[in-house]
């Protein structure tokens, strides 16, 4: 029979072998290119060279699978990534991505484990009141991402605000329900609204101001138009750092709309929360403690491998209210008073222990260690927009956040040259950008992400910008 296991000569230098490979490439980084240029039947023809019907050494498919990542893929470990929210994992997130592999902990029951349970609790609690939740109030459940984590919060308050949703579904509510968020929200709301069976026309999207907010006059405006239409408005979400320009919706306005409408307020926070353990910076997203739940991407902001999420609410009893379920085959050894069965407090059942790639670089570093990467992040943003200001670009973004959108009017005249840039760059392998429009106007989007970029980098980027630029 196939030993599975391998004995221990043959792991231990397969563990010999892949540490010094991952080293090689985790110290070597930046010197490789940011992406390479992709062939579909290269790379089709490189994922199926092995037929699946004899047996290869594992050495050899080990070396190949990583050759391949290297090759086909692009490298947002890079400092000169500046891509979307797809930082550098620092080591002890990966080392903790290995612990967990190896152990395999099945996060279900509180019984099955224990240890993994009150890890991810005690996070959930420790951030929970970093972003000003009352101590006994706080709940949540880490999720996979942020898109998992804002379905959750969907659920949530549809089972607050329709108290038999979680009976009758969507058959049970009378009235239409609506759900609020800006235009520069993630598409991950409407998505949810799919998975919900609401449907994307129970999202009603408000149009955003000059600095791409949420307007909250419309908000207004809108509640009020739906109310006499015979709605039934339930859910507003506000954004706290937009995916594409960085924007954070007035919280503090939104919290009381909200309030005095009974909507269940959600703060999709997944990247622009981290800055909540800023003592200097979580003045910028004030008011998101009024909020009912909040999600927080910690495979963004806080550097460990995907996918990382955190769902935390200020309400004790909906989790188990929405996701409770009743089994003849789980544990049923924990006392009830004390602990909670991850499976009925979340959508998911088995599930892994993405805490500990939290915990680990968490313990040793602390928040000031997050702290003062968070403050290198933000340096390096406004570094970036003096930079290209210095050079007569112009920002298009007005974000504090490390998030830079901008252009220049040489392009503004050309046909899409935006577009051929950012194309430019990318092929050149130097580094990666991408485009986003600032109301209908194409611009090239920079986000700084990685803790190991430097001013160095930066300025390289200024650099590669301006050759392309004047020989456009």
């Amino acid at each position: 029979m196939v030993n599975f296991d391998l004995n221990p000569t043959e792991r231990a230098a397969i563990n010999q072998e892949v540490f010094q490979s991952l080293e090689t490439f985790f110290e070597n980084t930046k010197y490789f290119s940011v992406a390479g240029q992709l062939n579909i039947e290269e790379v089709q023809a490189y994922a199926q060279q092995y037929d699946l019907k004899e047996s290869v050494d594992p050495m050899t498919v080990i070396a190949t699978a990583i050759e391949g990542l290297k090759k086909y893929a692009v490298h947002s470990p890079h400092p000169k990534y500046f891509g979307l929210f797809n930082p550098r994992a620092s080591f002890l997130s990966t080392i903790a991505d290995y612990i967990t592999a190896v152990f395999n902990p099945q996060i279900a029951s509180w019984s099955n484990a224990a240890y993994a349970v009150e890890i991810e609790q005690f996070l959930i609690n420790e951030f929970g009141q970093k972003f000003g939740y009352p101590t006994n109030a706080i709940d949540g459940t880490f999720c996979t991402g942020g898109a998992e984590s804002n379905l959750t919060a969907m659920l949530c308050a549809l089972n607050e605000c329709f108290p038999n949703f979680g009976v009758e579904g969507i058959r049970g509510i009378p009235k239409k329900p609506i759900i609020y968020c800006s235009g520069e929200s993630h598409h991950s709301i409407a998505k949810a609204a799919k998975v919900t069976g609401l449907g994307v026309n129970s999202v009603v999207t408000i149009p955003v101001d000059a600095d791409l907010r949420m307007d909250i006059l419309l908000l207004k405006q809108q509640i009020k138009a739906d109310i006499q239409a015979g709605h039934h408005p339930f859910m507003v979400v506000g954004t706290a750092g937009t995916t594409g320009a960085g924007a954070i919706d007035d919280l503090t306005e939104i919290g009381k709309i909200s309030k005095a409408h009974q909507l269940w307020f959600h703060v999709d926070a997944a990247y622009g929360g981290a800055v909540t353990i800023s003592s200097e910076y979580k003045k910028w997203i004030k008011g998101v403690e009024t909020s009912d739940s909040i999600t927080l991407d910690i495979h963004k902001w806080f550097s460990v491998p995907m996918g990382t999420s955190i769902f935390l609410t200020n309400n004790k009893h909906i989790l188990h209210q929405t996701f409770g379920i009743s089994t003849n085959y789980m544990p049923k050894d924990g006392d009830k008073e004390k602990i909670t069965d991850p499976y009925i407090h979340s959508i998911q059942w088995s599930r892994r222990f993405n805490g500990l790639k939290l915990y680990l670089p968490l313990a040793v570093f602390g928040w000031k260690g997050y702290a003062e990467i968070i403050q290198h992040q933000i340096n390096l943003g406004n570094a970036l927009r003096a930079g290209l200001i210095k050079n007569g670009w112009i920002i298009q973004n007005d974000s504090k956040l490390p998030i830079v959108c901008f252009s220049h009017p040489d392009l503004e005249t050309a046909t899409d040259g935006v577009a051929k840039i950012v194309n430019k760059v990318v092929q050149s392998g130097k580094a990666w950008l991408s485009v986003y429009p600032i109301h209908g106007q194409p611009t090239i989007r920079a986000c700084i992400t990685n803790f190991a970029s430097t001013l160095e980098d930066i300025e390289g980027l200024i650099e590669l910008l301006e050759a392309y630029r004047i020989a456009h």
